[in-house]
């Protein structure tokens, strides 16, 4: 492994020393720096110093939780074994005449067309700022799998009891968001937000191996065809090979 002065040198990340534990490897800094000679501890100095460009987006809100990752996750990182990109979990589930919808369970199965992860938890070593949620909805012809996997989604606003039910969030065994109105999910003439989108003003992160839970309540399955479909996804960065 890098030393800690190595670390910080290589790292592509604007606040590495959050992913480290300043503290903990402090001791190592100034051991590292005084074996240099005296031109390259100018130069590291100068690096360790200079201001960084800033981060944008769910990437700069990813890094705001660094503290909170797990330690495996940490490490990675650092080691460049891990990176940061875009990604987006997504699930989609039948309503089925239920006015209580649970998005991710745990005997789903990763396939594509349905879902991206397998048993409502996220993989070993992959960790989700949850940046903003979808919600969409739309009629299969059916309810087998092929024609839920050809639905085409639009906005919920037209199905008053979708549009009127509320949604929340769980992972990391808390709340991370509780009992909201799906209208957040209402965008129509709001075109500057992607159709369905709800920008989260308090972004989450999801650890890996963790349970998910994703319920949507209504309080009324008047006006909602038995094909209706929805599709949920939570769209951010994550922390992938």
């Amino acid at each position: 492994m890098l030393g800690a002065l190595g670390q910080l040198m290589e790292s592509e990340y604007t606040n590495p020393t959050e992913l480290m534990g300043f503290g903990e490897v402090e001791e190592e800094l100034l051991g590292d720096l005084k074996r240099l000679n005296p031109l390259a501890r100018v130069k590291a100095m100068q690096k360790l110093m200079k201001k960084p460009i800033p981060s944008q987006g769910s990437r700069a809100e990813f890094e705001k939780f660094f503290v909170e990752l797990p330690k495996h996750i940490k490490e990675q990182l650092l080691q460049g074994k891990l990176r940061l990109a875009d990604h987006l979990i997504y699930t989609i589930k039948a309503v089925n005449g239920a006015k209580t919808i649970k998005m991710f369970e745990s005997q789903d199965v990763k396939e594509v067309g349905l879902r991206n992860i397998s048993n409502a938890k996220l993989p070993k070593n992959m960790a989700l700022l949850v940046s903003g949620i979808y919600m969409l909805q739309g009629e299969a012809a059916s309810q087998g799998v092929d024609d839920l996997k050809v639905v085409k989604f639009e906005t919920i606003e037209n199905v008053g009891a979708l549009a009127n039910g509320e949604f929340k969030l769980k992972a990391n065994k808390k709340q991370l968001v509780s009992d909201t109105s799906n209208r957040n999910f209402v965008t129509t003439q709001f075109d500057m937000v992607p159709k369905g989108f709800y920008k989260l003003a308090n972004p989450r992160l999801i650890h890996d191996d963790i349970d998910i839970e994703f319920e949507i309540e209504l309080g009324t399955i008047n006006g909602i065809n038995a094909n209706t479909v929805i599709y949920i996804g939570l769209a951010g960065t994550a922390t992938i090979p």
